[in-house]
């Protein structure tokens, strides 16, 4: 059986792959052509990551096609219930990057209160006097309140480590079922803090130093913060979008930061 892995594979997957059997291809198929490379090569299982898509037209035209697989959460790049009402298997993988993307948020989240970014690029400048005034209003973390819009994986992970820095958070969800957070503090130890998201983003909003997006685009797909929601943010909000474009108004967030409403 005949696997196209076409936004890559590690070594170590793909060895797995071909110890139990199968046939690994990695070799690059540009986009336009998927459908005929499947059809030539017959091949029953893709994985894609974000690159390729796999919509209505791909899967109509692959009759052998058997599985979909998604390296990552998000499987906006797949018409899942298309595939899936023609009998076609599609996974993902949900628990793979939760602790990164976590700690790459709270890597945003100490760099943005630090200009580290900004500084960093500035810092040859050799007007040293100058930089100090500029970047010296950095602000802490601890104490801060970080909103986490979308509460699964990922944003349970993130939070993990938001309060384990002593931040409070306040998590924005579809579901208000209460969730148990493991925190581990080192040395063998943890704490267990139990959060119960908010349905209503808009409630929530005015009560936020930070926030993270950890959702899609709209049903509609529209997005998630645009100017009626930078309007009902605390001025000086520090936002970080680890999720996917578009789920911020990019237009209506020039504004805001040119106003100083997020920092």
């Amino acid at each position: 059986m005949k696997i196209l892995a076409n936004d890559g594979i590690s070594d170590l997957g793909k060895s797995l792959l071909e110890k139990a059997g199968f046939t690994v291809i990695t070799e690059k198929v540009d986009q336009e052509n998927l459908a005929s490379e499947v059809n030539a090569q017959g091949i029953e299982m893709i994985l894609v990551r974000s690159a390729t898509t796999v919509r209505k037209e791909v899967i109509d035209a692959c009759s052998g096609l058997k599985l979909i697989g998604r390296g990552g959460v998000g499987m906006d790049n797949i018409d899942v219930q298309y595939a899936r009402d023609k009998g076609i298997t599609v996974i993902n993988t949900p628990a793979s990057s939760s602790q990164s993307v976590a700690e790459l948020v709270m890597g945003h989240l100490f760099a943005i209160s630090r200009s580290l970014n900004d500084s960093y690029k500035n810092i040859e400048t050799g007007d040293f006097s100058a930089l100090k005034k500029k970047y010296a209003k950095g602000v802490e973390l601890r104490g801060k309140t970080l909103g986490i819009i979308g509460f699964g994986r990922i944003g349970q992970s993130l939070a993990s480590y938001a309060l384990g820095c002593g931040m409070d958070v306040i998590a924005i969800d579809q579901f208000s079922t209460p969730v148990s957070i493991n925190v581990p503090i080192g040395n063998g130890n943890q704490a267990t803090v139990s959060i119960t998201p908010s349905l209503s983003l808009t409630d929530e909003l005015g009560k936020l130093d930070y926030i993270s997006i950890h959702v899609p685009k709209q049903a509609d797909g529209s997005a998630v913060i645009s100017s009626k929601e930078f309007a009902m943010m605390k001025k000086g909000v520090r936002l970080v979008n680890a999720a996917r474009g578009g789920v911020i108004n990019e237009d209506d967030l020039l504004v805001a930061l040119n106003r100083g409403q997020v920092a």
